[in-house]
């Protein structure tokens, strides 16, 4: 039995909607948040020495770091799977290949050091500090968000709308698992609205992505997405 060692509003949605995909059986292990640092708590690290999540262990295997824990799935449990649950990798080789390649390094290499900066800079001033230190940390954060967080989230949308813009899903015409890897990045994106608002083929994508029914199963046990400031 595969179970998911599940951080609320947390990168792990990902791999519930694959297993939910794959057709799998799972168990989730929820885990909560700390209520002051949003922080994941310290019995994670009873499961993995970095204490983060997600990871999942099959059996007595532990495997941690949200794509090696979609490819182990994909590349073990893929080839028993039904219909297009059984072609979420590429061959090698194939411009397909090369796009699932990218959009799996760039969510995590590229885009979530931006996204995450978003969140900490947007949650700063709402922390416990002595009211003569409000004003000097929300017009700092401010001026780091304008000059250097949104100009990059600015940029990382208008490049991944262009390529959804062309393309059905990330690698192409079909669903792989560089789709599982971004999903994450496009629920953040999508929930800055004045952003969204400005990318209709990220949008279309996101009312795609969350009305596939394995989406929604996985929704409905793993809890919400994103995690507000």
């Amino acid at each position: 039995m595969i179970t998911v060692h599940h951080l609320e509003t947390s990168r792990s949605q990902r791999v519930l909607w694959l297993l939910e995909e794959l057709g799998l059986p799972y168990e989730i292990k929820l885990y909560k948040r700390d209520p002051k640092t949003k922080l994941a708590p310290a019995e994670l690290k009873k499961i993995h020495p970095l204490g983060k999540s997600p990871v999942i262990t099959d059996g007595d295997l532990v495997v941690a770091e949200s794509g090696a824990i979609l490819e182990y799935l994909a590349e073990r449990y893929g080839p028993q799977a039904e219909g297009e649950a059984a072609r979420l990798l590429t061959q090698a080789g194939t411009p397909e290949h090369l796009q699932l390649r990218y959009w799996m390094h760039y969510a995590e290499g590229s885009l979530m050091n931006w996204l995450v900066m978003k969140l900490v800079f947007m949650t700063i001033p709402t922390q416990p500090m002595p009211f003569f230190a409000r004003p000097i940390a929300r017009i700092l954060c401010q001026q780091v968000q304008a000059k250097l967080i949104d100009p990059n989230l600015q940029s990382a949308a208008t490049f991944i709308n262009q390529h959804l813009g062309h393309n059905a899903w990330f690698a192409g015409e079909r669903l792989t698992l560089a789709d599982f890897q971004m999903s994450f990045a496009v629920s953040a994106l999508m929930s800055r609205g004045d952003m969204a608002a400005q990318c209709p083929a990220i949008r279309a994508y996101a009312r795609k992505m969350e009305a596939r029914p394995a989406y929604q199963r996985a929704l409905a046990k793993g809890g919400p997405v994103i995690m507000g400031a």
